[in-house]
């Protein structure tokens, strides 16, 4: 991986965008490179939490327009990045372990899908988001047309999409896009801050819990209760479900595999 890089320590995998010259723009090469290094994370046993970042001024510009402009045969490429960007957002979706995504910056067109696609999101005061993709006469990929109307409403991601308005980062805390919003040279302590606060948990039911919050959306409430009551056996199966009651009917702090 070139574009891309991954390292995992302490319970903790960190993806990080790596071209910061270019703003973190999605090309071919990023697309796969982001595919490989979600795979890595989803492999390694160790990791119970993902921190997602872009390496430089910007978390994520969108797409390589430069690189699109260079095309002969812009629809296969179009297809082949898509391909790649969004195994890699359906593999972050279907983790157990919960992603914690800090932006700084601009996040923009398959950036803003990015982002909107994180458990947790922390923005600096800074951060602008943007849909950006009709601006281009191109239609919204990498999840974004998917999970904006989830997390802000349809009108509001119609207004957004349609006309293209950027969003501060107080906007997009009041509209629910992001979940926290911190000064800008705090971005790095309070994503490490979640994100140590989130391995320490118990990983598996955590994955059963963010998987249930998410297909809330689209089931019937029969159906969702039937899966919670299948989540919630599964969880008191393992030893963590012993650990945590007894931790905290002893009033001390759970220690989790």
């Amino acid at each position: 991986m070139t574009t891309v890089s991954f390292a995992s320590a302490g319970g903790i995998g960190t993806i990080t965008l790596d071209r910061p010259d270019a703003g973190n723009a999605v090309s071919l090469d990023l697309a796969r490179d982001l595919h490989d290094a979600v795979l890595a994370a989803e492999a390694d046993r160790t990791v119970k939490v993902v921190v997602l970042r872009g390496a430089g001024k910007n978390f994520c510009v969108g797409g390589d327009l430069k690189a699109f402009a260079a095309q002969d045969d812009l629809p296969t490429h179009l297809r082949d990045v898509t391909t790649h960007l969004h195994a890699a957002i359906v593999a972050i979706a279907r983790m157990d372990a919960p992603i914690v995504v800090g932006v700084q910056g601009s996040a923009a067109g398959a950036g803003l899908g990015l982002a909107a696609g994180g458990d947790f999101v922390i923005a600096t005061e800074t951060a602008r988001f943007v849909v950006a993709y009709t601006k281009i006469g191109l239609n919204p990929d990498g999840g974004t047309s998917f999970l904006l109307p989830r997390l802000i409403g349809l009108r509001r991601a119609q207004e957004l999409t349609l006309l293209n308005e950027p969003l501060d980062a107080r906007s997009a805390l009041e509209f629910g896009l992001v979940t926290r919003v911190v000064s800008d040279d705090a971005l790095d302590d309070e994503v490490d801050a979640v994100a140590q606060r989130l391995a320490a948990g118990p990983a598996r039911a955590q994955g059963e819990a963010k998987r249930l919050l998410r297909s809330s959306l689209d089931e019937s409430l029969a159906l969702h209760l039937e899966a919670e009551a299948a989540a919630i056996v599964r969880s008191a199966e393992r030893p963590d479900a012993r650990e945590g009651i007894s931790a905290f009917l002893e009033k001390r702090s759970p220690s989790y595999e």
